[in-house]
């Protein structure tokens, strides 16, 4: 799961040459905004066929607490 999150920050946010570890800060060290973070989860939902609540959104500081929260609801 982290290398699927990873893989979509990286093209979503193009980076280059930037190291995405799970203790990654998603705005902070990544520079994603809402929209992007947004973005990313609506991909996630349609691979793995969950559904992330808007309200969450807000909770995701890390890459880490994306990945937790998608392994918990993937069945």
């Amino acid at each position: 799961m982290f290398e699927r999150v990873k893989n979509l920050l990286t093209q979503q946010l193009r980076l280059k040459n930037v190291e995405i570890t799970p203790e990654s800060k998603i705005k902070d060290d990544l520079g994603a905004d809402s929209l992007d973070v947004l973005q990313m989860l609506i991909t996630l939902e349609e691979d793995y066929g969950i559904v992330i609540p808007d309200e969450k959104l807000a909770e995701f500081v890390t890459v880490a607490d994306i990945v937790n929260y998608c392994e918990k609801h993937v069945k």
